[in-house]
Formats: structure tokens, sequence, C-alpha cells
């Protein structure tokens, strides 16, 4: 059986940001005109917008790296969602009005968000000629390409992939594979933040955030064919440490219970599933040959990378780089200095945020450089930075 290294990028809106410092460290771990050494790549939510720039860029993997970091480097949220006074304004009352029809009994406006994407989509249909993955795949640089997004009719993870032809489609429990061509369409869709951006059209459903209802996000790169698997993740480990538990002096604020929600859509599936891959892999290495044979069950290399530091008290630091619209919108809805960062972490899509994830994810993934060499089977890094 030939291998393959999955990558998976999780979701988390800004968060992302710290999946590129990872990225360039390892892209400086490889020769310089090195191709795409994934030939798997599952993206959800913000992460499957990092996912399709390698996938276009397969040929060169420093190039699609480079390329990705210059925008993450160079971010302002007026990129992402509208921060103009009007903007803000419109979409907050219609959102407002929307909750207030529908606890009546009324019918909800067509699309309702809390804010406007529309300069994302923009910004995509620039940045990301979604035509050329067919390209890398026929070239042979990418096996597999995932996009995952949520039904809101049929409740279903559904991941869309393009790739190679003898890829069979899968059905698991509130979880299928999709053979599709992917469009910015399915990118708008993975990363629909639930309440925050609207819902996204896909032929006959509408599609939120791939990270709602994603139980099994490791589960979409071994349907693809994946070996071996690197997850690049935006939690760190000691957020849920319960004897750091802290008084909030109160009822917790729309935006703590916000940031609250979040947090379980966009980082707790991925921990369970790691903790799960881990003990099969302990019951795997326990079995006998015969046994692991006839229960088709293989031991899965996983590694994970994930932030040595709280993005949420990063996020404190930067949130008044945020526009004055969103500040006073934020606040409105209880965030304060200490409270709420966590929902700020997921919209803080800031040049000096962004720079600050990027730049702890490239010390973390250097802490790791000779566990990661090994994992991808490399030789010693080779030196020559990446521009800044």
């Amino acid at each position: 059986m030939k291998h393959r290294i999955g990558l998976i990028l999780t979701g988390g809106g800004a968060r992302a940001a710290y999946q590129i410092g990872v990225l360039k460290a390892i892209a400086e771990s490889l020769p310089r005109h090195a191709h795409n050494p994934f030939p798997i790549i599952c993206g959800t939510s913000a992460g499957a917008l990092n996912a399709t720039a390698l996938a276009v860029n397969a040929q060169s993997f420093r190039k699609g790296v480079q390329y990705t970091h210059n925008i993450w480097r160079n971010f302002h949220a007026n990129q992402v969602y509208r921060t103009d006074a009007v903007g803000v304004f419109n979409n907050g009352v219609l959102w407002l009005s929307g909750l207030l029809m529908a606890s009546l009994g009324f019918r909800m406006p067509r699309q309702i968000s809390l804010l406007d994407n529309s300069p994302l989509v923009e910004l995509l249909e620039e940045v990301l000629p979604c035509e050329k993955i067919q390209q890398s795949i026929d070239a042979g640089l990418l096996y597999a390409l995932s996009v995952t997004a949520s039904g809101y009719g049929s409740g279903q993870s559904v991941t869309f992939y393009q790739g190679a032809k003898d890829i069979m489609p899968w059905k698991r429990t509130r979880r299928v594979g999709v053979p599709t061509h992917i469009k910015l369409e399915h990118l708008l869709a993975s990363s629909a933040i639930p309440f925050i951006f609207p819902a996204v059209l896909i032929n006959r459903e509408y599609f939120g955030d791939g990270s709602m209802r994603q139980i099994a996000p490791i589960s979409s790169a071994l349907h693809l064919g994946a070996t071996r698997v690197l997850v690049v993740g935006v939690s760190h480990d000691d957020d849920y440490d319960p004897s750091k538990r802290e008084h909030i002096g109160g009822h917790p604020s729309l935006a703590h219970i916000a940031g609250h929600a979040l947090n379980s859509i966009f980082l707790d599936s991925m921990e369970v599933d790691l903790e799960r891959v881990s003990q099969i892999n302990q019951l795997v290495t326990a079995m006998p040959e015969a046994v692991r044979d006839k229960l088709n069950l293989k031991h899965v290399d996983v590694l994970s990378i994930s932030p040595s530091q709280s993005i949420e008290k990063i996020a404190e630091r930067f949130a008044k780089e945020l526009p004055w619209t969103i500040r006073v919108l934020l606040r409105l809805v209880g965030v304060r200095q200490h409270s709420g960062t966590s929902l700020v972490s997921y919209l803080l899509s800031e040049k000096k945020f962004c720079s600050a994830l990027i730049d702890l994810g490239y010390h973390d993934a250097l802490a790791q450089r000779e566990k990661i060499s090994a994992f991808l089977d490399v030789a010693t890094p080779v030196s020559g930075e990446m521009p800044q």
C-alpha cells in the first residue's frame, strides 16, 4: 500500500493564521523547490481557505505557503466582513429583528447574520483560483483536497472532496463524503460561522461552518487514503484546565456565551478525536496480527501541533486593533477587557494579531522540527528562511 501523508487544517476564524506559521517552518525544512509534501489536504472553516491555497500552489510548497503568508500578514477585518458604520448597523438591525420575528413565530428573513461577509467573497475570487485544483491533481502533485461543511437541512457533516478517480464516496452516521469540483461556494459554506456569517446554498441545501457536527475530523483524511496524518490545531492545551477556573463575577454575557459556543464548535471535536485515535492505536498495537487483519484495523500515525500559548490572551492584547464599529458592536453584546475575548479571537482578522499567531505557529513548529522531519521522512532541515 502506498503511504500518503494527510494534512488537516482545522477551523477557527482568525485563529487559522497560526497554521501559516507552522506551515512556514515546515516549508523551510524542505528543499526550496519541493512540491507539496501532503498528497491529501483536508480543510475546515478558515482552515479550508488555507488548504485550498496549498492545493492550487501544489507545484511549489514554499511558494504556496509564502503566498498565503503574505495574505495573512497584511490582513484587515474589512477584507473579511463589512466594517463600515452603514454595513454594521444594517446587518445588526436585521439580525436582531430576525431573532425577534422568529421568537414571535414569524418567518425569518431569507438571509440573516450578524456580519456581512461580502468582502470575503471578493477576496477569495481574487486570490484562490479553484480551477487550478484539478491541474494539481492531474499533475500528480495532489491526491485529494477536501472541504467540510455542515448541512442545516440534513444535519450531516458533508465532506466535499476533489481528487483521484479511485477515491470512493463514503457514508457514516451523520457524515458523508461527496465528490465534486470544489468552488468558491464550498469555501464560503465551510467558513460560515453560525450566527455571524450567512449560510450558503449548495445544490438544494444551505450549509454552514464545517466545524459544526464534525464529530470525527480526522476520518476524512483516512477515507481519502491517508496512512499518517499531521493535524494543525488552534487550541491551547491549558485553555480547559479546570484548576484555573476564574470567577467571572455574575451571569455570563452574550459575548461570553457566544465564545463558549464557538469553542465547543471549533475546538472540542478535534481534541476528542485525537484522544480516540490514540486509544484505537493502543488497542491495535495490543492485538494479534490475525485479529487486526480480520477487523481491518490499522495503526495510524498522528502528529498534532497546537499553540503553546493561549490565543485568547493574545487576542486581549490586540482587541483594540478592530475597527471602532466592530468594537462598539462587540461591546453591546458584552465584550469587556477580560471577558468575551474568546469571541474576539475568531473575528480579529487584523494584521498585528495574525502576525503574532503566525510567529507563534512558526516557533512552535521549530520546537518540534526534528519530530516533524521524521514524520515527513525528510532529511535534516536546510537553511534559508522565508521572508518575515
